[in-house]
């Protein structure tokens, strides 16, 4: 049996680390996503989200406005909204989302039909434009949003407008014939249909999935039929010459060997993947998921936990193409990778999919919002020097301090949507079995067949490698408690009452079998350290990272200085740890280095016989989580390392 993920109304996160960033999710960021999508926000891009539902709803009159998936922003806010009320009653909230679900209900179409952009602007044109037109794409959103709202409120008026929604796409879609025989350019309503399945148990929507997972790059390709017959339009000029695996459509998803084309459909696409490998049994899909899940994390992921080399088509590129400068690291792209990990390693069983998830989690997805929970990152990159980041270059794509809003807004009510459902990463239940994935201090009461078990974890990870975990009433017949040891963990140790305790350990976790009421201590060595590339990372060839945990540093300007190029550590010498109070409490790292000197170049000068000068320079190192709240200056994860001898 597959793992479970626990009831968020169950657990309460107060930890040193975490707590800043999932209590802002309702006191921050879900209020300024609320005013970004009213366009309340003074010279953010407007998002029309909520007045394209009132148009298309009858309400007001006007056009569409917006990306042709802009009503994913609301989706995934209310899939927000749904976690956070399920952690946190909050009734001005709660009438705020049933004020907007009553709209969208008004907007959908007597037949279960809902999409602002083809209602409004396009209605001639549903379903013509799989390739391009995201409707199922934002099919799915709505219905991972109506299953989050539903589980956090109890109330079904979300749920039966998606399930009226998902009742048309089994009409529409499928190999029957009359049905149209096609699948999504975006991959995501597969997920949203798995969902909607497991909360109604109606079997026909997990079907469904499976038809589009199945019929994906099978034949002639859907998407070139489109184009070949004329009626579909070109709703992206960048997509004018369309090449199938960029939606990784050009073969078959089980024979797929490596992930390629756009990385936010991949991931989503892969999650569903690994779901429907289960409920089917399907080992060839599970083998798939494995082959593509290891070219991911072997030879295509930043050391960040970013997936996406490339800024054209925010798309993976070939193995060990990973530029720092000019990548794509979407911050939804992560967070797909994070859903299929947890969904590998709650099958699986397996702690090494963790330990991505987590790199993922407290690297690139961090780093995408601000401390304050109102500016965001959509792209992520590893280096950056802000004057090159110019408008029509390579780097257009790469902003040098975080956005108030986006046009296209995918990536900050993603983010949301993962901060507020960070419970379901913590933990997941077996039939007798808890096992815990994340060092976050919490308290949860967890359902088990057994019975209800409370559990609190506490903890300062990831500055201090010391967990302590209490369970109570342990159920009669007993249960077994799975904590997962992390690859970068020394010295691994549990001990009970100051005794050391002997646990099995599989596929990266430590079992230990629980037969009454315990309180166990867990302790590890997680010292910072250099780490460095495989050689065939070109662009990190001779140049050197410091980890500590899953935590991944960074240089910035304001400590360093200007032109962070010049810079070389020395990875002989000792990484001091230092305590600071910088973004509420950190362990900053200090470094030892040299600096080249600029003083033996004219400005003038371009290319000189000027021997290098070296001379010796302290760096600190911030976790790359912060990097961009103190201002706009230089960054960078890579750093030349200096070798002697």
């Amino acid at each position: 049996m597959r793992l479970q993920p626990i009831d968020l109304q169950k657990i309460k996160i107060q930890d040193p680390f975490w707590t800043k960033h999932v209590k802002l999710v309702g006191e921050a960021i879900i209020p300024y996503q609320w005013d970004a999508m009213n366009d309340r926000i003074p010279d953010a891009e407007p998002s029309h989200c909520l007045e394209n539902f009132a148009v298309a709803a009858g309400r007001k009159k006007g056009e569409f406005y917006g990306a042709v998936f802009q009503d994913t922003d609301i989706a995934k806010w209310l899939e927000a909204v749904g976690f956070s009320l399920a952690a946190e009653k909050n009734p001005e909230l709660e009438k705020t989302a049933d004020e907007v679900i009553d709209l969208i209900a008004e907007a959908q179409q007597e037949d279960g039909y809902l999409d602002t952009y083809f209602i409004i602007k396009e209605p001639d044109k549903r379903w013509k434009n799989l390739r391009e037109g995201h409707e199922l794409y934002t099919a799915g959103h709505m219905m991972e949003a109506a299953t989050a709202y539903y589980q956090g409120t109890g109330k079904k008026k979300f749920l039966g407008v998606v399930e009226k929604l998902a009742d048309l796409l089994c009409d529409t879609f499928g190999s029957e014939d009359g049905k149209i025989h096609g699948y999504p350019g975006h991959q995501e309503v597969e997920i949203g249909l798995i969902k909607l399945f497991q909360v109604t148990g109606k079997r026909k929507y997990l079907d469904l999935a499976k038809y589009f997972i199945d019929a994906r790059g099978t034949g002639e390709n859907y998407f070139l039929q489109e184009i070949s017959r004329g009626d579909s339009g070109n709703i992206f000029p960048e997509l004018s010459d369309y090449r199938p695996e960029y939606s990784q459509s050009d073969r078959p998803v089980r024979e797929q060997e490596a992930a390629e084309g756009h990385a936010v459909r991949a991931v989503y696409m892969y999650s569903a993947m690994a779901d429907l490998a289960y409920e089917y049994q399907d080992e060839e899909l599970m083998a798939a998921c494995k082959r593509l899940w290891n070219n991911i994390v072997q030879r295509q992921m930043y050391i960040t936990g970013g997936i996406g080399a490339s800024g054209i088509l925010e798309r993976f590129t070939v193995d060990y193409d990973l530029p720092n400068d000019c990548n794509y690291a979407e911050s939804c792209a992560s967070i797909g990778l994070a859903m299929f990990g947890i969904r590998m390693a709650n099958i699986t069983k397996d702690a090494s999919y963790i330990d991505t998830v987590e790199r993922a989690l407290y690297n690139t997805v961090l780093a995408g919002i601000a401390l304050d929970g109102k500016s965001f990152f959509y792209v992520n990159p590893l280096e950056v020097w802000p004057d090159n980041c110019m408008e029509r270059t390579s780097k257009e794509h790469v902003k040098p301090t975080r956005q108030k809003w986006f046009g296209v807004a995918c990536c900050p009510p993603n983010i949301a949507r993962i901060l507020a459902s960070m419970g379901q990463y913590i933990y997941s239940v077996g039939e007798t079995a808890l096992y815990v994935h994340l060092f976050i201090s919490n308290e949860v009461c967890i359902e088990m067949e057994t019975g209800e078990v409370k559990v609190s974890l506490e903890t300062k990870f990831p500055f201090e490698n010391l967990v302590r975990i209490k369970v109570s009433h342990v159920p009669d017949g007993g249960m077994t408690l799975a904590v997962r040891i992390p690859e970068y963990a020394g010295m691994y140790q549990m001990t009970a009452k100051g005794q050391l305790l002997e646990y099995k350990e599989e596929k990266g976790y430590a079992y230990l079998a629980l037969a009454q009421d315990a309180d166990i201590s867990i302790s590890f060595e997680a010292p910072a350290k250099f780490v460095r590339a495989n050689p065939k990372v070109r662009a990190d060839c001779g140049k050197t990272a410091v980890v500590k945990g899953p935590l991944v540093y960074c240089l910035e300007e304001i400590d360093n200085g200007k032109n962070l190029a010049e810079l070389y550590v020395d990875t002989e010498k000792e990484i001091q740890e230092v305590p600071s109070e910088l973004f509420g409490g950190i362990t900053e790292l200090v470094l030892q280095g040299k600096r080249m000197e600029e003083s033996a170049w004219d400005e003038k000068v371009l290319y000189g016989e000027h021997p290098v000068k070296l001379s010796d320079v302290t760096l600190k190192a911030i976790p790359y989580a912060y990097w961009n709240n103190r201002g706009m200056g230089e960054m960078a994860v890579w750093v030349k390392e200096l070798i002697s001898g």
